[in-house]
This record gives C-alpha cells, structure tokens and sequence, in this order.
C-alpha cells in the first residue's frame, strides 16, 4: 500500500495554501509499506524522476528530502553521495527536517486523475468522499498512469485489480503504449 498526499511543508507559516504559501514548498507525503518497498528504493524513484542537479526556481519548487529520524536522513544524504557520483555533478536536493505537513486544496489532489472525467467517475462509483479517492493505492497507481509514469508491464499485471471499467482500464494502457 501506497497513499500519497500533495501538500505543503518545511516552513514556519500556518495554515499556507497554493496563493498564499509562505515560506513553506509544495510536497508529496508518502505513507507506504516497507516490506513491500524500501525508503531507499523510494529515494531511487524520486532521484530517477527528476534533474536532482538543477536548483529549483523557488522554494516552493526546490528539490527537497524532509527526514522523520536519524535513520532516514543517513539515507537521504547517502542517495545524494550516490547521485553526485553517477551525474558528477553537484545534486541541488536538500535534506530537511520534516516539520508539519498541510493538506493541500482538493484540485491539488491526484491532479491527472481529477483532470480525466472517465477514470474518476470510475473511482467515484467505488469511493463516493473525495479524500477516500486520495488515500486509495488504486488511485495513486491510476493517476500515475494518466501522468504517463510507469511500465506497461506492471499496469497491463495490475489492471485487472484497479476496479476500473474497461473504457478507464483503455484509457490507462493509451497513456503507456
């Protein structure tokens, strides 16, 4: 299981939101099974998944790890060692103490998912309340197929288990084929 949440966080302001952020950045918190992955293979996707070298244009978009313990700032930091050798280059992501985490507005929520009527009708039989979309694993592996993120492999092993109808289950191969 996998639940991810858009929202906001490393700053001292309360309550930000997109218009009035503050000083904190926007972010994905990511609850997840360590038995099913690891924190550093999850540190392997979002190194992979971006150009970790270029400095973000402000801190709402800085690259940016926000550690919970010890433990996981070692890792973080060892990923950047890791990625410094295989760029040589200097990596811009900083290692941050999380702090506390603000929800971001509903439309930030599994935002490719909302933006395609089909599939999220689909989820919308299954889960009537927004936010049980948002922490649904099958939402979060849906929406990232709508973004185009993933192998047609695993989608084509896991369709069948996403409850979609078959129009959304076409919709999800066309974006990976």
């Amino acid at each position: 299981m996998i639940r991810t949440r858009v929202g906001y966080t490393g700053g001292s302001t309360q309550s930000p939101t997109y218009h009035d952020l503050g000083d904190h950045s926007e972010t994905v918190q990511l609850d997840y099974d360590p038995k099913v992955i690891t924190y550093e293979e999850l540190l392997g996707v979002f190194f992979s998944s971006h150009d970790a070298s270029r400095r973000g244009a402000s801190r709402q978009y800085m690259s940016a790890v926000f550690f919970h313990d010890a433990e996981r700032e070692r890792a973080a930091l060892a990923a950047i060692e890791e990625e410094t050798e295989r760029l040589g280059k200097a990596i811009q992501t900083q290692v941050l103490p999380a702090s506390s985490f603000y929800l971001a507005e509903d439309y930030h929520q599994k935002y490719a998912l909302q933006g395609d009527g089909l599939v999220m009708a689909d989820f919308h039989r299954m889960y009537p309340n927004l936010m049980d979309v948002v922490d649904s694993t099958a939402a979060t592996r849906a929406n990232a197929y709508l973004y185009g993120v993933g192998e047609l492999e695993q989608l084509q092993r896991e369709l069948k288990s996403l409850g979609l109808s078959e129009e959304s289950e076409q919709r999800l191969l066309s974006r990976l084929e």
